[in-house]
């Protein structure tokens, strides 16, 4: 799979989970959860043009908006597990290791 199918992949990851996540988190959590929201908003700056960027341009144009993602859900994370939402925080988790992963195969 190539670099510019896995970000589309991970864009549509975050988004089909955070669908998810809205109906698994009581209402006074869901402002964390439009972190999430934002992540995938984060990935919509190069969703379109991913797969026409020159692979010696691919690191140092999409390494910040994915650092900028995974920062998002980071932090969506954290207030999960603060608001004592164990299992939402691991779906979180697990979009924030796509995203690492990717960065390292850059």
């Amino acid at each position: 799979m190539t670099i510019s199918e896995r970000y589309r992949q991970i864009h549509d990851q975050i988004e089909q989970d955070a669908d998810r996540l809205y109906s698994l988190v009581p209402e006074a959590s869901s402002m964390c959860l439009r972190l999430v929201d934002q992540a995938a908003e984060e990935l919509n700056e190069f969703l379109e043009m991913v797969g026409e960027i020159p692979q010696y341009q691919l690191e140092s144009k999409l390494s910040p908006v994915l650092l900028r993602a995974h920062g998002q859900l980071d932090r969506a994370r954290v207030q999960l597990i603060n608001a004592e939402q164990e299992k939402a925080g691991e779906i979180v988790w697990e979009l924030e290791q796509l995203i690492y992963r990717l960065l390292n195969d850059l």
